[in-house]
Formats: structure tokens, sequence, C-alpha cells
């Protein structure tokens, strides 16, 4: 994954580190068990001091982003090993697992079938449903789903008490941090299909090397948005005097905007711009999971689905 620090932006380099690691591991360029570079190689690449590399890292320990191994080095949490087998071996492997550990635990086979007859005659999802607790980014997410997918999307704030009755015959989908929160407060054989965000490496190529003397602006009605993208175009060398924030919820923040080169924005935040401005709009969502979600959404409209198919989501590690 590629790095940029600034010196000179008035940007904390333990939080230009931090931000870019948690958005690395979100967007799947640092996927679990990756090795993150050393304290001293980061030293010698960007010009930190030792003790900036080692506080970030230990503020992406805590927060359980990485795992700091004594005389190995730093890695990205979790991790399982990919599964080569075909997919025909693979469900084989998955059906003597189930029956197995059944018989271990003693259920009688006439009960599994008759338990799995019932998932296999329960009407099949008809609805992605957005499960996050700030309203703003939540309505991102929906209008980046609903440009999408065929199928209706719904939302709602993470309220693990409200929860169960809205899951009912939808397909639940949240960003890594929320999926984590509510996973194991969901009722049982529900899962969550989590959505990765845009590689920001990816999202600026086109932008760098950073313009000199253009004006740019960055709006959003998601504080999110705009702290992130304060410290990622800092890093990447946009100088502080070349860029304005604005946020989009303030009465007024479109004034003046004619004076900017191009509005750097959210799908949301890009419905209310300016007529006569150049709108640059920053997806939040990574292609491949959009293009998961439309193959699940082929998976449910298949006819033999929508015959007979349990209420089960897809189990997907961030």
């Amino acid at each position: 994954m590629q790095l940029w620090f600034s010196h000179r932006n008035g940007i904390n380099l333990r939080e230009q580190l931090v931000t870019q690691i948690v958005l690395g591991i979100l967007s799947g360029d640092l996927p679990p068990g990756a090795r993150l570079p050393s304290t001293r190689e980061l030293a010698r690449r960007f010009r930190l001091h030792p003790n900036t590399a080692s506080a970030g890292y230990r503020q992406l320990e805590d927060e359980g982003w990485v795992e700091m191994r004594r005389g190995s080095g730093v890695y990205v949490s979790g991790g399982k090993r990919e599964n080569s087998l075909p997919a025909s071996f693979a469900l084989d492997q998955l059906a003597a697992n189930l029956f197995r550990a059944v018989r271990e635990l003693g259920i009688p086979l006439a009960t599994v079938r008759a338990r799995l007859r019932h998932l296999f005659e329960m009407q099949p999802p008809d609805h992605f449903l957005v499960i996050e607790r700030d309203e703003e980014l939540r309505r991102i997410l929906k209008l980046e789903l609903k440009s999408a997918v065929k199928l209706p999307v719904e939302d709602s704030a993470a309220d693990i008490s409200r929860l169960p009755p809205l899951l009912d015959g939808s397909v639940p989908v949240a960003l890594p941090t929320t999926a984590n929160l509510i996973r194991d407060a969901l009722p049982l054989g529900t899962d969550v299909l989590v959505l990765q965000v845009r590689s920001v490496p990816v999202s600026l190529a086109g932008w760098l090397p950073a313009p000199s003397g253009a004006l740019v602006c960055i709006a959003s009605r998601w504080p999110g948005f705009l702290k992130l993208s304060r410290t990622m175009l800092a890093a990447a060398g946009f100088h502080a005097d070349a860029l304005i924030f604005r946020d989009a919820r303030k009465a007024g923040w479109q004034r003046g905007l004619q004076q900017a080169a191009a509005i750097v924005c959210d799908s949301v935040t890009a419905q209310d711009t300016p007529n006569g401005c150049r709108v640059v709009s920053f997806p939040l969502l990574a292609d491949s999971s959009l293009a998961e979600l439309r193959r699940y959404e082929e998976f449910l409209r298949s006819p033999l689905v929508q015959q007979t198919t349990p209420l089960v989501t897809p189990t997907k590690v961030p």
C-alpha cells in the first residue's frame, strides 16, 4: 500500500499514519495478516521520528486494527486462509462438517432434517438493509447502494433493541466497524454483508501530483468525510492554503464556491452543489463491494431461490 506524509500542512504526522492505515484496512488494500513497515522503515522512508511511528502503531493496536508481534513486526489483525478447493468440494466439506457436529452434539437426524426443511421453505430476502449509527454516513451508503442494485434499499440506525423486527426479509449490510458491533447481538442464523470502502490511493491517483495554486473545496454533510479528506489531502501534498472546507449541514455553505477550481464531495452532497461548478464526487464504497451486492441480488432473483431459499446471508470477513 502506498503511504503519503506531509510535514508542512499542520496535520499531525501520527494522525496521518493512523488514518491511512485504517482506510487501507477498510478498503482491502491491507488485507488481514498483511505485514506493515517497521517503525525504523517508516522513519527512514518518510522522515518520521521513530516515536511518532511507534505511537501511531500503539494507537492502531489499542483500537484493534493491528497486532504487534514481538520479534516479528506489525501485522493487520485477523485473517483466515482462503479456501482454494472448488465450490462443489467446499460445499461437500461444509455438509460433512455439519453432520459431524450434530452427531457429536447428539442431535437426532430427524431434528436436523426438519430444521433444514424449515429454513429452505422460508421466503428469500427482498431488500437490503443499511445499518449505520451515523445518520449522514447512512444517507451516503443508502444512496450509493440504491444506485448499484435493483432491490429496494432501506436503512436503520445501529440500535440493537430495534433491529430484530427490521431484519425480517432483509439482507443486512454495514461497514466493518458497525458489523463488528452488532454481529453478536443479531438473531441466530443472521449475518451481516460487510461493505468495503474505496481505496484512497486509487481514488487520488488521478489528482497527483497535487496541483499548485488551484483552490479546491471539500464539502460534505458527513463530518467524517471532511476530517478524512483534510488528513489525506494534506498527506498527499495539497497545501492547506489551497483547500477550503464546507459543512453542507450549515446554512450558506454554497456561497462563493464558484471561485473554486473544483468541489470535492460525497455522493449525497453532490446533488446540492451550485450550478456551473466543477463537481468531483468521491464514492465511498469499493467497486468490489457493489459487485458483490449485485451478485447476491442475482442469486436472490434466480427462479430456484425464489421457490425455496433460507434467510441466511453470506459471511464476509472484513
